[in-house]
């Protein structure tokens, strides 16, 4: 399965001559947030397939114009081809004039969603705005990353932690992956189109071959 990831930087492609096939295979759209509703809108109809979105700090504007055709999974798990996505919201709290968080805030929300997690027994994709703590981290306070982002990454162990809110923060867009453990934590700087195949991908080709050879 092919992911297509955006955040903070519109894609530069001018609305009137993009094509999907620029970017071919595409079956998801995640964002990172700092997007504008519109451009979202834009995509999930160009493309014609889910887009699930988390609202960065600068996104308060959702709230009187969401972008149409997309989903907002904040504080949710969706599933998508046997593909688990959790959503998480904002930025560190830096004045209340945007979507913003403490850390407290955001621990109590992680651990409110304790329960889901273990009914869907796990998670593979963690979408959020904010980095973890000490990975890919701005300097000033505002860009600092979560450390609950960071024990949720070592409790529930995703294959996959995206993020935004850092912009590129001095990486080339092939050197923006970071490990903590074996999840891969990626910052989406502007776009990213990533490889998915997991364990509900690969019960589903599973499943499908066997029945192909039935008699």
């Amino acid at each position: 399965m092919r992911i297509l990831v955006v955040g903070d930087e519109e894609l530069s492609l001018p609305y009137q001559f993009f094509t999907p096939e620029e970017f071919p295979g595409i079956d998801l759209i995640l964002s990172t947030g700092d997007i504008s509703p519109e451009h979202l809108s834009f995509l999930a109809k160009k493309f014609k397939r889910p887009l699930f979105y988390i609202r960065g700090n600068h996104d308060a504007v959702y709230a009187l114009r969401p972008p149409e055709g997309c989903k907002n999974i904040d504080g949710r798990i969706v599933i998508f081809r046997g593909i688990r996505i959790l959503g998480l919201e904002g930025s560190l709290w830096y004045g209340g004039r945007g979507v913003e968080y403490t850390e407290k805030q955001m621990r109590k929300k992680i651990r409110r969603l304790s329960l889901l997690i273990w009914l869907k027994r796990g998670i593979d994709i963690v979408l959020t705005h904010s980095p973890p703590k000490g990975i890919h981290e701005g300097k000033d306070y505002c860009h600092q990353g979560f450390q609950s982002f960071r024990t949720l990454i070592i409790k529930y162990k995703p294959s996959y932690f995206i993020h935004g809110h850092v912009g590129c923060n001095g990486y080339d867009k092939g050197g923006r992956i970071d490990l903590i453990g074996k999840t891969k934590v990626i910052n989406s700087c502007g776009y990213y189109v990533m490889e998915v195949n997991l364990h509900g991908e690969e019960k589903k080709e599973n499943a499908s071959k066997k029945k192909k050879i039935t008699p």
